[in-house]
């Protein structure tokens, strides 16, 4: 087969596998994050093979300890955050317009004491320039709080679109059971599929793959572990309001890079200076829990655990993390960085074939 031809053929399994993906986003989360776990949990699967237990007996321990771990958390958790998610959405105008007046008042004593001298040689006058500044930080505070509102709306209905979260924990794990007792067969087969003359490219490529993938999902899933917990409890025993979601969800949110950090450090800030003012030790103390958390992030957690796994640039991954999410949804958040971390793979393997190839050199060698 001509290269065009090869060429034409994976361009258009390409634009098939986008368009299914598109067309049945709604209802393949249980599944992608189903093979996400099948992924991650193969391992575990192989080394109980390895201690004497059957493949199945092994995905039924693998499978039962999953459910249990999950049920424990839901139970524990969802109420805890569900009280703090209806508190925090019931207060959220309150904060806001208290934080507005606040932000009016100091920012027009600070223009009065500091500015008037200036306002009055360019001819504005102090009340003026204040109300003025009032206007514009309702305007901000109003479009942010209802950023805000439709950014919480798009979540919650495209969860309701894609799945449910009952969908969600009832059939994940019936997948993952299915995916993990065959998931050795599956990749027997497509290696088959693979012609025997391009399999050592196909190894080597599925090797940077794996490594890169099982790097950053193990690695990235502990700093988002450790980060929940340090930031929702840290927040917790200071006092600040809301602070088990708010680190929480700061954890979580760590996945995407520099995401998570700054939404502890702008919601802690917001409600630690409307919960403490006029006195600012509460909001040190929440600086100070954030900013610890982020020195422990970039100077122990990230590079230990996660290091260079994936070798892409953060930019690229907040790239594919929206373009994946804007296409796909929910589905494509899920799929960003594996997707993204396989094309910097083949990217990388085609930049050095390129550098071998004749094209390459060509152009700089002179012959006689």
């Amino acid at each position: 087969m001509r290269i065009e031809w090869q060429v034409a053929f994976w361009l258009l399994m390409l634009v098939l596998a986008s368009l299914g993906l598109y067309m049945f986003a709604s209802v393949l989360a249980p599944f992608v994050a189903a093979l996400i776990l099948g992924y991650v949990l193969d391992p575990v699967a192989d080394r109980l093979e390895k201690l004497g237990l059957s493949r199945l007996l092994a995905t039924l321990v693998i499978v039962a300890a999953f459910v249990v771990v999950l049920t424990i958390v839901i139970f524990v958790l969802a109420p805890v955050l569900g009280r703090q998610v209806v508190g925090f959405a019931e207060s959220l105008p309150v904060y806001a317009a208290k934080l507005q007046t606040l932000a009016t008042e100091q920012a027009a004593e600070l223009l009065q004491k500091y500015g008037g001298e200036w306002l009055q040689r360019f001819g504005l006058d102090g009340a003026n320039a204040s109300e003025s500044i009032q206007k514009s930080l309702g305007n901000f505070v109003g479009q942010g709080v209802q950023w805000f509102g439709n950014f919480l709306k798009g979540i919650w209905s495209g969860g309701q679109a894609l799945v449910g979260i009952v969908t969600l924990t009832v059939i994940t794990p019936v997948v993952t059971f299915y995916l993990l007792l065959d998931w050795d067969k599956m990749i027997a087969v497509l290696y088959s599929l693979v012609p025997p003359r391009h399999r050592p490219s196909v190894l080597e490529i599925a090797g940077d793959i794996d490594r890169a993938l099982s790097g950053f999902l193990r690695g990235q899933s502990l700093v988002c572990l450790f980060l929940g917990l340090w930031y929702g409890v840290g927040l917790s025993l200071i006092g600040l309001n809301f602070g088990f979601l708010i680190g929480t969800s700061a954890g979580l949110l760590s996945f995407i890079p520099y995401v998570g950090s700054l939404t502890a450090l702008v919601f802690a800030a917001v409600v630690a200076i409307v919960q403490g003012w006029p006195h600012l030790g509460l909001f040190g103390m929440a600086m100070g829990v954030v900013f610890a958390g982020q020195f422990l992030e970039g100077n122990f957690l990230t590079p230990k655990l996660v290091g260079g796994s994936v070798g892409l640039h953060p930019v690229w991954l907040i790239f594919a993390l929206l373009a994946f999410g804007s296409l796909f949804g929910f589905v494509g958040m899920i799929m960003a960085v594996p997707a993204a971390a396989a094309f910097g793979v083949l990217v990388r393997f085609a930049a050095a074939r390129y550098k071998k190839s004749p094209l390459f050199h060509g152009m700089d060698l002179d012959t006689p």
